[in-house]
């Protein structure tokens, strides 16, 4: 369940043009997936406030902290809109959704992305996001999910980003997976042995 929540996100999360490598490993990069995340968060919010609304404490922390911690997020949502455009990409390339289904969904994004202008599908992609992020909140859920945004809170917005993204890349999430970033030789400092 909880991989369902993160991949759907993860998917919509994401959008521009991928490069051709990534389309043929059909795997995402994780600056891709983080700037997916942060531009998910408020969307995300939204979609959980709508559904769980009834079974949210009104002094608690979605109904009374809840809009600044999304307002925080939706600021950089301009910024993170090309690599969230690169991520959906991909998954449209690939064909699947998040867990290998093809989501007929999907399809008219597809269609969209190929004739119009990257701005005007935005709206779309947004109102998508909403509903498939609102289709996978269970009832049940909802005081978990506030008590994981109230925990994460206290973090600058691109350290939730990235902790997400290590959380993706330790739960080897395929369909598509994360693009292995090469290790690079960091020069031993001087006077230190191997």
């Amino acid at each position: 369940m909880k991989r369902r929540i993160l991949a759907s996100g993860l998917a919509f999360s994401a959008l521009a043009s991928a490069t051709s490598a990534q389309a043929q490993s059909a795997c995402v990069f994780p600056k891709d997936l983080r700037d997916g995340l942060t531009y998910a968060m408020p969307i995300a919010y939204d979609a959980t406030v709508q559904k769980c609304n009834k079974r949210f404490k009104v002094d608690g922390f979605m109904l009374t902290k809840g809009v600044d911690f999304a307002n925080r997020f939706r600021v950089k949502q301009d910024d993170a809109w090309p690599g969230t455009f690169r991520l959906l990409r991909v998954f449209l390339e690939k064909g699947d959704g998040p867990e290998g289904k093809s989501e007929n969904r999907l399809d008219g994004i597809g269609a969209m992305m190929a004739t119009l202008p990257e701005s005007a599908i935005r709206p779309f992609v947004d109102a998508l996001m909403a509903q498939m992020i609102a289709e996978e909140i269970k009832p049940e859920t909802c005081s978990k999910i506030e008590r994981a945004a109230r925990l994460i809170e206290p973090l600058p917005v691109e350290n939730i980003a990235e902790l997400l993204t290590f959380i993706a890349e330790q739960s080897d999430l395929k369909n598509p997976s994360l693009c292995a970033i090469p290790a690079i030789d960091v020069p031993k400092a001087e006077g230190t042995s191997e």
